[in-house]
């Protein structure tokens, strides 16, 4: 019993002593109606590498969004769009995931594990990214 309780002790004082690496939360707002200017804002532009969580809230009023999150192969990457669609060339891109269809006032998440570098967060709706519907984000160590 009392090699149980040291056990037992021991195993309490290392997970106190533990350090705990919590989730960095980035809150993204989508905005933008019909032919008008479209917005896609964080709540910061810089965090360090790790589980990250986006909420996405889409505050329009009667336009449908989505959020696309890319890892950059630099800051300054080039974005292509496809003319005849007026979206971005997804499958030219290293998508990391995507909070899809979200409708006027709801909200969505997406959970990721990023590492060091640059990323876009855009909205490929028809239209939209042309429209400014994108923002960067930078990892860092």
């Amino acid at each position: 019993m009392r090699i149980l309780k040291r056990i037992f002790m021991t195993c309490a004082a290392f997970c106190v002593a533990a350090p705990v690496f919590a989730a960095t939360t980035i809150k993204v707002v989508e905005g933008g109606e019909g032919s008008g200017p479209m917005t896609l804002t964080l709540d910061q532009s810089t965090i360090k590498a790790g589980d990250t969580t986006f909420l996405v809230h889409n505050d329009a009023m009667t336009e449908e969004h989505e959020m696309v999150l890319v890892k950059l192969k630099s800051a300054d990457q080039m974005i292509s769009i496809n003319k005849s669609k007026n979206r971005v060339d997804e499958n030219a891109l290293h998508s990391m995931g995507e909070v899809a269809e979200l409708k006027p006032g709801a909200d969505g998440q997406l959970k990721v594990k990023l590492v060091p570098g640059s990323y876009v967060l855009l909205c490929n709706i028809k239209g939209h990214y042309g429209a400014g519907m994108h923002a960067m984000l930078t990892v860092t160590k």
